[in-house]
């Protein structure tokens, strides 16, 4: 993409105009330095009737400009200066909006010129969807260090391993030091603790110089329980009439708060140079009072304005709807590409560990089925009843394999377990290469948790970094959490038999493990995990730009045996694995076998207990 092209800049009356190209978001929220230190502040405070800005120590007034707009332009603000807003009750606070904060939510709000960083990987077009193996990070915790230029160091064995994009938890700015960022406050601002602006585009830089694109985690229904400005001074932010399981709800209909958002999405793409954004629980975004849902209009917008080369939405959502995943004529999606497939997950869940209970819980009967029935036509709950009697879904077997992105561990899955295990913890090695081989080949998107590359055991846990009474409820949620996730081990009772996420030792323990990365066992890990990724992108994502509606077809066989053929454009796919310990029989195959775990087919219809099989043929 060229640095030199035109793209479309939307002033407050949203008219387009033309200005030269530069890695740079002219968003209306907040301060945007304008150059040779011309800064305008602009704040949304309908309820106010004054607000000031303090600048270097200086309190400044602000104009009202309609709409609940204050403003102000000012000519000798130099990158770097420090600001707050002065609310009309005196107290100073930091800009919702912030490019950077200095010390943290608490600290005052900096001054920054986008365009002082320069790019390298100029000519970068990013990855096709149906290329992507998706590899989840957290900063904080992927190195010891736990910064973004720390980071960077562990790029080039993550693109000779054969992943293609990273996907970041979120990294904009949350309460205190060390957290997952699923409260954040500041969605503007990356967090003070893992580097400047300028330290996350460096590594944003550096994986497309290694071949990597980068995806980030967004939270866009909720604000954290600390430090929010909107929930003390714009109360018309929120849904009164709804909350959250996290806190108030979010009032899309105002068209100021839908640009907020909106402007955040175009924000990161743009001046971060990203490939994509993951947008996390977005059935808890209510929207029913517009004419264009606000999931629609961003993905309209992102599609619309931020052009020249691939960008990536996906979603999380735990209805199993499809509206927002469906594909034009020719297959490309028309809002967003992918959601996470937690059905495929707890399925697969309760095969490897025998565990019941939580979320998992209506997936008990008959795991195997199930899991079958998910890696074929994407959702297993296409609007069945479960047996908790609620009605879940919408039928998904049109939607392309590349609509669902499956994974066998998560933040989630392993962080809010009471002991924060891993997935190699709980099961069995044999059934973990199989359940591997299985995630990996499969058409649809797989996604591994940082660490499951090369068979990290040490745990991942919630932490956070509250003090007093919130601290105190944080670590007693901890116990209703794990009772979803694993349930509470033997001889918990309380909270307190739990870590305490709040001590600055549980984050520490959830790091990365690097020595064992480098050991025969971490090795022998990612070899056959580079050996699988080869395999997928020969014989699998060839096809998968062609798939048909209906692709995945589930044969009849024995309990315990999955048996899938998906139709990809030129080639059929073949999977044929055994879930039990005892040997079976499953449908032959007629193409070739590309990869086995524990035994190939013999005679090309028995499979021994805990195997697989897949072939491909094509036309």
């Amino acid at each position: 993409m060229s640095l030199t092209r035109d793209f479309t800049q939307f002033d407050s009356r949203n008219e387009a105009s033309v200005r030269p190209f530069e890695r740079a978001f002219p968003k209306f929220w907040g301060a945007e330095y304008l150059g040779n230190g011309e800064v305008t502040f602009r704040l949304w405070m309908p309820e106010a009737e004054r607000l000031r800005v303090r600048i270097a120590d200086r309190n400044r007034e602000m104009l009202p400009a309609g709409d609940g707009w204050f403003t102000l332009t000012t000519e000798d603000v130099a990158p770097g200066t420090s600001y707050r807003f002065v609310m009309p009750d005196g107290v100073a606070m930091p800009d919702p909006a912030s490019r950077a904060q200095h010390g943290g939510i608490d600290g005052p709000s900096i001054v920054i010129d986008p365009t002082f960083f320069r790019w390298h990987a100029t000519d970068w077009q990013g990855h096709a969807w149906e290329e992507a193996i998706l590899y989840e990070i957290h900063i904080g915790t992927f190195t010891p260090e736990g910064t973004f230029l720390a980071a960077i160091g562990r790029l080039r064995e993550l693109a000779d391993l054969g992943i293609t994009v990273l996907q970041l938890m979120p990294v904009n700015q949350f309460p205190g030091e060390r957290g997952w960022g699923y409260d954040g406050v500041l969605p503007y601002a990356p967090h003070h603790a893992y580097g400047s602006p300028d330290d996350m585009k460096a590594f944003v830089d550096a994986a497309h110089r290694h071949g990597l694109s980068v995806m980030l985690d967004v939270v866009y229904n909720h604000f954290g329980p600390l430090g929010n400005l909107f929930d003390r001074y714009v109360p018309s932010f929120f849904d009164p009439e709804r909350t959250t399981p996290w806190g108030p709800a979010i009032n899309f209909a105002q068209p100021q708060v839908r640009r907020f958002f909106i402007e955040n999405a175009l924000y990161w793409l743009e001046e971060y140079n990203l490939d994509g954004l993951r947008l996390d629980a977005v059935d808890q975004i209510n929207d029913d009072a517009s004419d264009v849902h606000f999931l629609t209009e961003l993905a309209q917008r992102v599609r619309r304005e931020v052009a020249g080369r691939r960008r990536h939405l996906v979603m999380e959502d735990h209805r199993n709807i499809t509206g927002y995943l469906e594909r034009n004529r020719t297959g490309e999606a028309l809002l967003y590409e992918a959601g996470w497939n937690h059905d495929v997950h707890h399925a697969a869940h309760v095969i490897a560990t025998g565990e019941t209970t939580g979320y998992v819980e209506i997936f008990a009967e008959r795991p195997v089925a199930k899991l079958a029935r998910g890696l074929a036509e994407g959702f297993i709950y296409q609007g069945e009843a479960s047996p908790k009697g609620e009605a879940r879904g919408e039928r998904s077997g049109h939607l392309p394999p590349s609509a669902f992105i499956n994974f066998l561990q998560n933040h989630d899955q392993v962080g809010n377990r009471a002991e924060g295990e891993r997935l190699i913890s709980l099961a069995d090695p044999r059934m973990l290469r199989v359940m591997t081989a299985m995630l990996i080949l499969s058409p649809q998107i797989p996604m591994l948790f940082m660490g499951e590359d090369y068979g990290e055991v040490r745990s991942f846990r919630f932490f956070s970094d509250y003090e007093g009474e919130l601290a105190r409820a944080v670590w007693h949620n901890r116990i209703n959490e794990a009772a979803s996730f694993g349930g509470i081990p033997a001889g918990v009772s309380n909270p307190e038999d739990i870590a305490d996420p709040n001590r600055p030792e549980t984050f520490e323990r959830s790091k990365l493990g690097w020595d064992h990365a480098w050991s025969l066992e971490g090795q022998s890990f990612r070899d056959r995990l580079a050996v699988l990724i080869a395999k997928r992108q020969e014989h699998v994502v060839p096809g998968l730009r062609f798939a048909p509606p209906h692709s995945g077809q589930t044969l009849q066989a024995e309990e315990g045996i999955v048996a899938i053929d998906w139709r990809l454009g030129d080639r059929l796919l073949q999977l044929r694995a055994n879930l039990s310990t005892a040997a079976k029989p499953v449908p032959s195959v007629s193409g070739m076998v590309f990869h086995a775990e524990a035994s190939g087919l013999e005679d090309g219809r028995l499979l021994p207990g805990l195997s697989m099989a897949m072939a491909v043929s094509v036309d």
